[in-house]
Formats: C-alpha cells, sequence, structure tokens
C-alpha cells in the first residue's frame, strides 16, 4: 500500500484538470504555488511513480523532455518536432491495429501507442509566413 501523499495527489490533480501535457517543470512551477518548499526532485519522483503505477501516461518525445498526461483513455499524440509541443489528436482509437500486429507476432498484444510527428498549426504558419 503506497502512502498517501498530499504533494503527490496535488500533481496528479494538476494532471487532471490540464490536458496540455505538461512537462515536469511546468508540473514543478504550478504546484509550487501550493507547496512552496517542494523540490523539483519530488516532482520527478512522483510523476515517475504514478507513471509506473499506471495513473498517468508518461509521454517521451525522444528528444526533449518527457511530457505528463492523465487522460488514460486510448488516444494519439502529435509530437510537433520544431517547437516541442505534444498535442492529442481528436482521432478515433484504432483498435484493429492491435490484430493487424497479432497476426505478425507470436506473443500477445493487448495494447498500442501510436504518436504522430510534424509541424504543429502553429510553428506550420511560422514557417509558411
Amino acid at each position: 500500500m503506497l502512502k498517501y501523499s498530499r504533494q503527490r495527489e496535488s500533481i496528479k490533480k494538476y494532471l487532471d484538470t490540464h490536458r496540455t501535457h505538461p512537462t515536469a517543470e511546468i508540473v514543478y512551477q504550478n504546484v509550487k504555488q501550493e507547496f512552496p518548499n517542494i523540490s523539483l526532485g519530488t516532482v520527478y519522483r512522483n510523476l515517475n511513480l504514478l507513471a509506473e503505477r499506471g495513473e498517468i501516461l508518461r509521454i517521451s518525445p525522444g528528444n526533449g523532455p518527457d511530457h505528463y498526461d492523465a487522460d488514460l483513455t486510448p488516444h494519439y499524440h502529435f509530437l510537433c518536432t520544431e517547437c516541442g509541443q505534444v498535442l492529442d489528436i481528436d482521432m478515433e482509437h484504432q483498435a484493429q491495429l492491435d490484430d493487424i500486429a497479432m497476426k505478425q507476432f507470436d506473443g500477445i498484444i493487448t495494447n498500442h501507442v501510436t504518436q504522430f510527428f510534424g509541424l504543429c498549426p502553429k510553428c506550420n504558419n511560422t514557417k509558411m509566413n
């Protein structure tokens, strides 16, 4: 049983109420308003713990810091290769991809994660102007 933590609860609440896929630094800056003595290390530890427990998603863009998402419903993310922003893509989850992959794989597939990369609308407009 995991010991209750007001700081961890505040981090989870922040993620539950912000769909912006914040980084640990952004979470830290916001939670620090409620807990002025909280450290960035504490935020990282709690984000890692929440991700390991399956209570939040950790989105690793490959380059740059991880982002975090409290929306555990199956959905897709877009990662901007210019500014690093992470956005949800409003499209239906493609559950049939699990079945297609199972035909090519000797194990058991229970789910998939797909990330799309490119330029977000803001960066795309900047490049076009």
